[in-house]
């Protein structure tokens, strides 16, 4: 069950990391969800890293950075992807 919600997240992680990066990112879907995932990831990492992974309440800083890492995941794979597709 923690493999659909990892899933769930990725995609609201990185629907939202698209939200933040400016311009128009012409990747799929399954790929904006890999990259969430991988943000969520790394942005729990950098939580940890930096002693506010779990606070009281809702851990917004934690989201911040998963949503940051997604966001510049996509901003470099983007460009990669557009020039393969073109």
């Amino acid at each position: 069950m923690s493999f659909l919600w990892a899933i769930i997240a990725g995609l609201i992680i990185g629907l939202l990391a698209k939200l933040v990066v400016p311009g128009r990112q012409p990747i799929p879907l399954w790929l904006t969800t890999v990259l969430g995932i991988i943000g969520a990831v790394a942005g729990n990492a950098l939580a940890t890293a930096f002693g506010v992974r779990d606070t009281g309440g809702i851990d917004w800083i934690r989201h911040i950075f998963q949503i940051g890492v997604a966001a510049l995941l996509i901003a470099l794979v983007t460009p990669l992807w557009a020039r393969r597709h073109a």
